[in-house]
């Protein structure tokens, strides 16, 4: 990174999510959407290259696959991937999918269904999908472009999509070993849910953003992390990947008039 060059808030939030991939060992890298997918490939190009990847078909690839038109790209195929292969991973916890719930809340719990009550919605999303499964037998990490309390609820999400910490949904002798919530990376901060009993704790801000900042937009109570700090500006290295993994710059869509990760100065 030059000195002059400006670096997008959207590259500052691929690099806090390549993260979520580190230290992960040889499993399965779903990153669903632009941002994700783009962190997911920055990791595998990086400081995890032992991650699976697919083409998004049908094949297991050696090298992250570009975003939008390939052109003359040609995919570096290791072997055959198919549905039944991608479940044993889901099913086998061998898989770390991030994803872009609608709602959020205190227990990680996640909406991807409907708003408002389930038997009058406001508005319909997508459906539950395949998150049920997911977020009961894998790693989940989580993405949100736009930080506030329509996403961060003040109570339980409208429709639990997703599993999370809430013990009341948890009936006597369910297992619960395999729900891991780890990252949360917002267009403000990263979160995890490491304080006592999976609270949400602010692990780091983006530039030029304050936890009162962060406390504001969220509709419950956020801890700090003991090491809270700023969240890191990508390297010179870094976005000569993420220029290479996304050659139609569809990453300057992803959030609105695509703002420069370092604010500027009142």
């Amino acid at each position: 990174m030059t000195e002059n060059e400006v670096v997008s808030l959207a590259e500052l939030m691929i690099v806090a999510a390549s993260e979520a991939w580190r230290d992960n060992g040889e499993l399965l890298a779903s990153g669903i959407g632009v941002i994700p997918r783009i962190g997911a490939s920055l990791a595998k190009l990086t400081h995890s290259p032992e991650l699976l990847m697919t083409d998004s078909e049908a094949f297991l690839v050696s090298e992250p696959v570009p975003l939008g038109a390939r052109g003359d790209y040609k995919p570096r195929y290791e072997g055959y991937m198919s549905f039944e292969r991608v479940f044993e991973c889901v099913w086998g916890g061998k898989r770390h999918a991030m994803i872009g719930p609608t709602q959020i809340d205190r227990w990680g719990q996640t909406n991807l269904s409907s708003v408002g009550p389930y038997d009058k919605p406001k508005s319909a999303i997508l459906g539950v999908r395949g998150l049920p499964g997911n977020s009961i037998n894998h790693i989940n990490s989580m993405i949100v472009p736009n930080h506030g309390p329509r996403v961060f609820v003040a109570g339980e999400v409208d429709m639990v999509s997703g599993v999370g910490y809430k013990p009341e949904r948890w009936a006597p002798g369910m297992k619960q070993d395999y729900v891991d919530l780890r990252l949360v990376v917002t267009d403000l901060c990263v979160l995890d849910f490491g304080g006592p009993d999976h609270a949400v704790r602010v692990k780091s801000l983006h530039p030029g953003v304050s936890f009162e900042q962060v406390q504001a937009a969220t509709g419950f109570p956020l801890l700090q992390a003991p090491d809270i700090g700023e969240t890191p500006l990508p390297t010179a290295a870094q976005l000569a990947v993420i220029r290479r993994m996304d050659p139609h710059n569809l990453r300057a869509t992803q959030l609105k008039n695509n703002p420069p990760a370092v604010k500027a100065a009142a």
